[in-house]
């Protein structure tokens, strides 16, 4: 029997309690066994503006997961050759980890674009998606409705981002409560986020 492991992307910048939330419940609610959140590597194409290196990144996402024994954290994709699309890295994990059945992890909001999404229809056809609802989601495209690879989970809605975070951070706001307390220490040490003074 296969071991069925959640793909949790994002770009963690930085991963706070909302992330952990919803990882924690895919984990302990639905039918995967285990979360890998994969930390999304800089876009070389893209500016970079807020995004902070891919190792820091990933430090505050491992600092997070450590009292977690099911959340584990994932470089898999720094890797893979960039721009890198999600059908890329499910092939790429199934051929290292053969005796695993990776599922994507996504709010209810990008499941309205997975139709754009490079070779969706290859993801479908070989992985089931676990969705999570989301205020903002928008109505979803009919084909996905009751989609057979399709898997609701009623996570709680979190409208925490790490937009606002970062925003908060800049301002010089205390927002300690939304991250967890070794990544807020992290961000303290290395002074993230700060608004830089000419």
């Amino acid at each position: 029997m296969n071991r069925k492991v959640g793909l949790f992307f994002g770009t963690f910048n930085p991963i706070h309690i909302g992330h952990l939330i919803i990882a924690n419940h895919m984990a302990e609610f639905s039918d995967l066994e285990e979360i890998w959140l994969v930390v999304t590597p800089h876009n070389p194409l893209k500016k970079k503006s807020t995004l902070l290196e891919n190792h820091h990144r990933l430090e505050m996402v491992y600092k997070a997961c450590a009292n977690f024994e099911r959340l584990k954290p994932s470089n898999i994709e720094f890797g893979l050759e960039q721009p890198n699309y999600t059908v890329k890295t499910l092939l790429h994990l199934q051929e290292k980890y053969p005796t695993n059945e990776f599922c994507p992890i996504m709010g209810e909001d990008n499941l309205k674009s997975l139709h754009k999404w490079k070779n969706y229809e290859v993801i479908l056809e070989n992985h089931q998606i676990y969705v999570y609802p989301r205020i903002s989601a928008e109505k979803v495209q009919n084909q996905f409705k009751n989609h057979p690879k399709i898997t609701r989970v009623a996570a709680p809605v979190m409208e925490i981002s790490s937009t606002f975070i970062r925003k908060a951070i800049a301002e010089g706001k205390n927002i300690s409560p939304m991250l967890p307390e070794e990544v807020w220490d992290y961000i303290k040490l290395m002074n993230f986020y700060k608004k830089k003074t000419v």
